[in-house]
C-alpha cells in the first residue's frame, strides 16, 4: 500500500458511501445535529445523509483522502462508544465489534477480492479486521455492499486500504446507485407472506435508467407506457398476486455479447432494472441463435424484453 495514502497524505478526492440502519444515522447526527457537525468541522470531509422516510439510509462522504480517513475514525470511535454505552446495563460479556458497510460499485469488487480471494485475505491479515463482499448486487443497483467488522483502529486501516484499490482500480462502466426504498414498499400480510410490488423495480428507476443510459423517445414511451399499463405490478383484471409466466426469445450469437456485456454488467442491470429472471442457454453446436428464458410478471417480462431488444 501507498505509505502517503496510509499518513493521508495523498491529493486526491474521494466518495466514499456507507449504508446504514436508523438507529446508526441517529448516532451519527446526534442531538439537533451536532455530533454530524462536529464531525464534518474536524474532519473536514463533507457527510452527507440521504432522506430518512427509509429503513435504510446511505451516508456519503466526500473529501481528499486524509479527511474520509478522519471522518471514518470519529464514525468508528462513535459506534463503539454506542457499543460501550449499550453494554453497561447488559448481562452480554463479549463486547460485539464495531460495524460498517460500505457500498461498491461491484464492477470494483473483483479487484477488491483478488485473485483466489488473495487481496481480500491480505487486507484481513494486515488489519485484523474481518471483511466481507456480498456476493449480490443491491436491489436494483449495480453495486454491492462490503462489511468491515473490528475494532476501530482496525476499520480505520482496512478502509485505508480499500481506498488503495478503488483508486487503482476505477469503476468500469455507469454505476447505477443503490437507492434504499422506504419501508412501506413491502407489504406483510397474515402467516407471514411478504409481498411487494413487481413492477417497483422498473418504476422506481425510470429516472435513474434514462440518466445512465441514454434511450430514445421510443423507449422512454415504452417504460411510461408500461408502468401506466401495470401501476400495482399487474395488469387490470388480473389477480393481485399474478402467477409468474415464461417467456422464450432467440437471439444471434453474433449479438449476445451486446445482452450479456462485459463480465455480465449488461445482462445483470437488465435484471436488476426489470426484475425478471433471465437465464441464456449455452451456445449449441452448429446453431448461429442462443435461446433466453425470461421469467418473471407480464410487466417484469415486458420491461426485460424491451430492454434485451433495445442493446
Amino acid at each position: 500500500m501507498d505509505p502517503k495514502v496510509t499518513e493521508g497524505g495523498l491529493n486526491v478526492t474521494l466518495t466514499i458511501r456507507l449504508l446504514m440502519h436508523g438507529k446508526e444515522v441517529g448516532s451519527i447526527i446526534g442531538k439537533k445535529g451536532e455530533t454530524v457537525k462536529k464531525m464534518r468541522e474536524e474532519s473536514g470531509a463533507r457527510i452527507n445523509i440521504s432522506e430518512g422516510n427509509c429503513p435504510e439510509r446511505i451516508v456519503t462522504i466526500t473529501g481528499p483522502t486524509d479527511a474520509i480517513f478522519k471522518a471514518f475514525a470519529m464514525i468508528a470511535f462513535k459506534f463503539e462508544e454506542d457499543i460501550n454505552n449499550s453494554m453497561t446495563n447488559s448481562p452480554a460479556t463479549s463486547k460485539p465489534p464495531v460495524t460498517l458497510r460500505l457500498v461498491v460499485p461491484a464492477s470494483q469488487c473483483g479487484s477488491l477480492i483478488g485473485k483466489g480471494g488473495s487481496k481480500i485475505k491480505e487486507i484481513r491479515e494486515s488489519t485484523g479486521a474481518q471483511v466481507q463482499v456480498a456476493g449480490d448486487m443491491l436491489p436494483n443497483s449495480t453495486e454491492r455492499a462490503v462489511t468491515i467488522s473490528g475494532m476501530p483502529d482496525a476499520i480505520i486501516q482496512c478502509v485505508k486500504q480499500i481506498c488503495v484499490v478503488m483508486l487503482e482500480s476505477p469503476p468500469k462502466g455507469a454505476t447505477i446507485p443503490y437507492r434504499p426504498k422506504p419501508a412501506s414498499a413491502p407489504v406483510i400480510f397474515a402467516g407471514g407472506q411478504v409481498r411487494a410490488d413487481p413492477l417497483s423495480a422498473s418504476a422506481a428507476n425510470l429516472s435513474l435508467l434514462l440518466q445512465h443510459q441514454p434511450l430514445p423517445v421510443s423507449a422512454f414511451r415504452f417504460l411510461i407506457f408500461t408502468c401506466m399499463l401495470y401501476p400495482n405490478g399487474h395488469s387490470v383484471g388480473m389477480d393481485a398476486n399474478p402467477q409468474a409466466s415464461t417467456h422464450e426469445l432467440t437471439i444471434p450469437n453474433d449479438l449476445i455479447g451486446c445482452i450479456i456485456g462485459r463480465q455480465g454488467t449488461k445482462i445483470n442491470e437488465i435484471r436488476q432494472m426489470s426484475g425478471a429472471q433471465i437465464k441464456i442457454a449455452n451456445a449449441t453446436e452448429g446453431s448461429t441463435e442462443r435461446q433466453i428464458t425470461i421469467t418473471g410478471s407480464p410487466a417484469n417480462i415486458s420491461l426485460a424484453q424491451y430492454l434485451i431488444n433495445a442493446r
